[in-house]
């Protein structure tokens, strides 16, 4: 018998204190799909592909710890485009949302975000770049974006056998 493997995540199940504000935040913002509720028990499932996946975000109220208690390292989506994450940027922007940092780790580009209730997420792009972990170097995407994606590209090659950490991110870390 061969060893099982898991085949992908299939979906996060998050703990919230104010289920409407998240349900609006990750429909919204985010751009995820209700796909069931159930307002008594105060559960919402939502989909970024609600045609394969029933849910991959599961908010459930009844978050229990103090505000500004770090229980989620990060939940991460995934984009198809370095365009659809400059789109994010533009609807981050416009929603007021607080950001954590915008980075490329050479083989991704992300923006890390924080929901309403403190949780950080990233929307990402995977570049197709190989660069040792960890990799990280602020960037700004108010610049054009063939010259971002060709300073990627030339900073991997510069360092992504080593690894990268931007001296910036270490002094606010």
């Amino acid at each position: 018998m061969k060893d099982p493997r898991v085949a992908r995540l299939g979906h996060v199940g998050l703990h919230v204190q104010d289920l409407e504000k998240q349900k609006a935040f990750y429909r919204d913002v985010i751009g995820l799909t209700v796909t069931d509720e159930d307002s008594e028990r105060g559960l919402v499932f939502m989909s970024s592909r609600p045609g394969e996946e029933h849910h991959e975000l599961l908010l459930c109220q009844g978050r229990n710890v103090g505000e500004g208690a770090r229980v989620v390292q990060q939940i991460s989506f995934r984009c198809d485009s370095f365009d659809d994450v400059l789109g994010f940027h533009q609807r981050f922007k416009q929603h007021g949302v607080k950001f954590d940092a915008i980075l490329s780790h050479g083989n991704a580009i992300g923006i890390y975000i924080f929901d309403p209730e403190g949780n950080r997420l990233e929307t990402y792009w995977n570049t197709g770049l190989s660069a040792k972990q960890p990799y990280g170097e602020v960037l700004d995407l108010e610049q054009p974006a063939a010259e971002l994606l060709e300073h990627v590209k030339e900073h991997v090659t510069r360092y992504g056998g080593t690894g990268f950490i931007d001296p910036s991110r270490l002094r606010a870390r």
